[in-house]
């Protein structure tokens, strides 16, 4: 459909079930308070600093307090902040590259949160860009570690490496078959968690998931991302078996789940945004499992983020109130897959 697309089956061979991996490092300077009991002097000082050490590696830099509700939200919505920085936090930062992959949260839960993303399954190549930003910042500041314990944060689950490594999945098929809580609870056993699609306290919206390390203390860096790496791959293998169970024994309801998503997608004048993600994830199930034709993946996976309210009042320009933004929704996503020739329906053989 669109020259500029990437090649669909290499496309779905890498980022149909895993989407894209994250490496956050936690980090607070020698010496002074975490940010939850610091004063303002404090953090003042520390964001400048930061900001001042990050300078060459992350150029791109916002005081969050100059920053509108809407930039915000949109940085929560491209994973660049958290929901805490949505907050009016006089002295809270951001520091990041042009490419968005390698970013710094400052006085966010802690003085620095390090942060780098990766497109698919990539959770050592994240911790290498991760490892290498730290290590530039650790040059000009001075970090508070114990050689007990490892890094000290304000939350004693990182305590240690600091690290949280997280892989954002769409798993439809084993939310369809009933069978992504038994996973989440048996991954919870053994030190993993999994969350929404914005973390911690968010619900798991077009069936997308974060599933990351718990234990930080006592856990070398190496040794997290390889059992977080092998079990992802062991739940891409769970989700791949459960999408070949639907199409195979539920063929009627997986077609239709899929029919239905395209036909609201591409007719709807008012959309909310959870629904928008919801019949998203449907049609992006219905073109692995090959019901769906003429849309490419990546063309649906962009649509998951420009239907988010602030992209979607960005792109629009102004400020919108909430039917405003359920009819560009609507419309942006009716102008965005209603444009393909018409599909001719053969005889169904029996």
């Amino acid at each position: 459909m669109n020259a500029r697309l990437p090649d669909e089956a290499a496309y779905l061979a890498e980022f149909g079930i895993v989407l894209s991996s994250r490496v956050r490092l936690a980090r607070n300077l020698r010496g002074l308070p975490f940010p939850d009991k610091a004063p303002a002097a404090v953090l003042a000082d520390v964001r400048r600093r930061t900001m001042a050490a990050a300078r060459d590696a992350l150029p791109v830099q916002e005081t969050l307090a100059d920053a509108s509700p809407l930039r915000r939200q949109i940085l929560f919505e491209d994973h660049l902040i958290s929901r805490n920085l949505l907050e009016d936090r006089p002295e809270a930062a951001l520091c990041m590259n042009a490419e968005h992959t390698q970013a710094v949260m400052i006085n966010e839960e802690d003085h620095l949160r390090i942060q780098a993303l990766r497109p698919g399954l990539a959770l050592r190549e994240a911790w290498t860009d991760a490892d290498a930003l730290d290590d530039v910042l650790e040059r000009q500041l001075d970090y508070a570690f114990s050689s007990a314990l490892g890094y000290l944060t304000s939350c004693p689950t990182n305590v240690g490496t600091g690290m949280r490594a997280s892989a954002m999945m769409h798993l439809p098929g084993l939310v369809l078959q009933n069978e992504m809580e038994p996973i989440a609870n048996g991954l919870g056993k053994i030190g993993l968690t999994v969350r929404g699609r914005w973390g911690e306290g968010t619900a798991a919206l077009g069936h997308m998931f974060q599933v990351s390390n718990q234990l930080t203390l006592g856990v070398a860096e190496e040794r997290i991302l390889a059992d977080l790496e092998e079990i992802v791959k062991e739940i891409a293998g769970h989700e791949r078996n459960a999408r070949e169970r639907l199409k195979r024994e539920r063929t009627a309801f997986a077609e239709d789940l899929a029919a239905r998503a395209e036909g609201l997608l591409t007719a709807a004048r008012l959309m909310t945004t959870q629904e928008a993600l919801e019949r998203l994830s449907e049609l992006r199930l219905g073109i692995a499992l090959g019901f769906t034709k003429g849309i490419a993946l990546a063309q649906v996976d962009r649509l998951l983020l420009d239907v988010q309210p602030a992209h979607l009042q960005a792109a629009v320009g102004r400020t919108l109130n909430g039917e405003e933004r359920d009819a560009a929704r609507a419309e942006r996503l009716r102008n965005e897959l209603g444009r393909r020739p018409a599909r001719r329906i053969g005889k169904r053989t029996t």
